[in-house]
């Protein structure tokens, strides 16, 4: 070993390490030395990272850190680290802590001043992201929806209003009632792509107006299987779009003064286009 940074007893560490999220030739050349030098693993389930660890010839100690024990057990990896080993810190796929444990054992390790070093690597959400064609100047990562369909409409309508980028996990027996919630609060017409059994045999990425994309999607039931990264578009304003404080005070002033008039006068209040109102005028008042 000639990195530097790995295994050192005289600084216990903790790696967090990035494993393949399906092709495994994905997983880098420093993850393999780290998971090859530290005194323990700890995996969300040990027993798939047993069949990652001897696919490399990789003989490591094992320790079973997920989302029911966590919060009990990062007391003990912590005592361990501060006892001069070295931890890795897995998951079944992907980077720890990214809708996967690992949260409570961090902080842990940091309050404590025990040294937390991150390695890149694969990663679902950013993987999906870069292939989408949606914008990835600014998004936002919000993670496993819920299973129920108010608490999902509710996350919709907080959402619905958002700019940017929206990225989510769903399973594929919750998929079809996902995108239903979805259409109903934020209508057939916002893009949406779903990613699916990303960097696999079957790797499916496909883009559509909502409405379309739920059609595509009960074509063909091999569509429903895998993994889902679900990324919506952000909200655009139509800009062609009146207030509606403007089309309420035209209807105020109409009452009282001839349309034309009236809509210069609104116009000129809330800054937009006088044909537009008048137009607006005509088909509502």
């Amino acid at each position: 070993m000639t990195d530097a940074n790995l295994s050192d007893h005289a600084h216990p560490t903790l790696y967090i390490v990035p494993t393949p999220i399906g092709n495994l030739a994905d997983i880098t050349q420093r993850a393999l030395d780290v998971l090859a030098s530290v005194d323990l693993v700890a995996a969300e389930d040990t027993r798939h990272t047993a069949r990652l660890l001897s696919h490399f010839s990789i003989n490591a100690k094992t320790f079973a850190l997920h989302e029911h024990n966590e919060q009990q057990k990062a007391a003990a990896l912590l005592a361990r680290l501060q006892q001069g080993q070295s931890v890795a810190l897995v998951s079944d796929a992907g980077t720890p802590l990214i809708s996967d444990p690992g949260y409570h054992l961090v902080t842990q390790c940091r309050e404590a001043g025990v040294r937390v070093v991150p390695l890149p690597g694969a990663c679902a959400v950013v993987t999906a992201l870069s292939a989408s064609g949606l914008p990835s100047d600014r998004f936002s990562f919000e993670g496993f929806l819920p299973p129920k369909t108010k608490a999902r409409q509710d996350t919709f309508r907080t959402l619905a209003d958002d700019p940017r980028t929206l990225i989510f996990y769903e399973s594929p027996h919750r998929i079809r009632d996902s995108l239903a919630d979805m259409r109903e609060v934020l209508g057939e017409d916002r893009r949406v792509v779903l990613a699916r059994e990303l960097t696999k045999t079957f790797e499916t990425i496909h883009g559509a107006p909502l409405g379309e994309l739920i059609a595509w999607l009960n074509e063909d039931a091999n569509r429903l299987r895998g993994e889902m990264v679900l990324l919506v578009a952000g909200y655009r304003a139509d800009k062609s779009a009146l207030p509606s404080a403007a089309c309420h005070a035209l209807g105020l002033l109409a009452a009282e003064l001839p349309l034309k008039k009236a809509a210069a006068l609104v116009a000129e209040l809330y800054s937009v286009k006088k044909n537009a109102l008048y137009k607006w005028g005509l088909e509502n008042l």
